[in-house]
């Protein structure tokens, strides 16, 4: 791929990764960058990523071959109309947005629909902004393009290419179904997430019981919420109706249920769980969904002074590094004492290997 002019409008965690990743990929690529933080794309420039620091929305972006659109959905939506009168015919502009319609909308209100065309990586972490941001986040994760009947091959084909220079996964699909298919594989399990810990929350009494032992499955089921609620607002107004229509039909499962329960129906509630358990089974074991895989080992440990320790200052002395660790009080429906969560694959493959290794038993998640 020829090295190219690229502009950015944010510059956050997927931003800075992207800008990132395209600099590893292509030394010679150009990049300008606009966003409200100066302090951002000032650091940016003296990390050398950025070529051109950029502290208004102006002509410089007319020179750019792709422009990312990387702040939130909304301001994403109004930072493209500031964008209009700045651009040239040959540029292609995406987004890396969550939800399609509403940028769509916008796309084609300003006469955009041959330009355009989205993206979402569908990688992140639980941190924010271009501190955390890192090229590694995009490897090998799905990265969806949404394509119009506007849509050229020739830009798709160009947008496709980036996105694999970029050590990404590109999948190609209608915007209408992104916004189907996220909704049901992130969307709603974030508002599920929530409901159950708001269950917890007006279920316990005064002593917080159920908060005390809320540890296990449970927090890893609700993990996903402790994402940030004013993006997740933003998410639900923005694909209001997919999710909406979703949560409907969860609603329906979940009377089901509770119905066959009622009924002291076994063969419904066995093939409830049943049918479940076969398809996430089938699922590929891979980390490049939109809901990120964890990387956990569970550590059978005696409970004496110091083991804890022993086993942190094993992995640290050889340079593994541990994201969480702590002991499992709550082992219901878990194996091993100490439970320690790392960052990466590699990480957890390197530290079951060392620790099977000094003779500790293990169950790796």
């Amino acid at each position: 791929m020829d090295s190219l002019t690229y502009g950015f409008i944010g510059l956050g965690l997927i931003g800075g990764s992207i800008a990132k990743a395209i600099k590893i990929a292509d030394k010679d690529s150009r990049i300008m960058a606009y966003t409200p933080h100066r302090q951002t794309v000032d650091k940016a420039f003296e990390e050398g990523i950025v070529d051109q620091p950029l502290y208004e929305i102006g002509d410089e972006f007319k020179d750019c071959d792709f422009i990312f659109l990387c702040a939130p959905v909304e301001l994403n939506n109004e930072n493209l109309r500031t964008l209009l009168p700045h651009l040239s015919a040959r540029t292609t502009i995406t987004d890396i947005g969550s939800v399609k319609s509403s940028i769509h909308e916008v796309v084609k209100e300003l006469g955009l629909e041959t330009q355009f065309i989205g993206g979402h990586p569908m990688a992140g972490t639980e941190r924010i902004g271009y501190n955390n941001s890192k090229p590694g986040i995009l490897e090998n994760a799905y990265y969806i393009i949404t394509k119009t009947e506007y849509s050229s091959q020739e830009r798709l084909d160009a947008y496709t290419e980036l996105v694999r220079m970029i050590k990404a996964i590109p999948l190609v699909v209608p915007y209408e179904q992104h916004d189907y298919i996220t909704a049901a594989i992130s969307h709603v399990p974030h508002v599920i997430s929530a409901s159950l810990v708001n269950l917890v929350k007006n279920s316990d009494d005064e002593q917080q019981l159920m908060k005390t032992i809320a540890a296990g499955g449970f927090k890893d089921i609700t993990r996903i919420s402790s994402s940030s609620p004013i993006m997740w607002k933003q998410i639900c107004m923005t694909n209001s109706y997919n999710i909406s229509e979703l949560l409907g039909n969860y609603i329906d499962s979940l009377l089901d249920i509770k119905l066959a329960i009622d009924e002291h129906d076994e063969d419904k509630v066995m093939d409830f769980f049943d049918s479940a358990r076969q398809y996430r089974e089938s699922f590929i074991d891979s980390s490049s969904g939109p809901i990120k895989k964890v990387y956990t080992i569970h550590v059978e440990i005696d409970d004496r002074p110091g083991n804890l320790a022993r086993v942190a200052t094993l992995l640290s002395d050889n340079m593994i590094n541990i994201k969480n660790i702590g002991i499992m009080h709550n082992r219901e429906y878990e194996r091993g004492t100490l439970r320690i969560e790392f960052h990466s694959q590699d990480g957890q493959d390197k530290a079951k290997e060392l620790l099977t290794e000094k003779g500790y038993t293990l169950y790796v998640k």
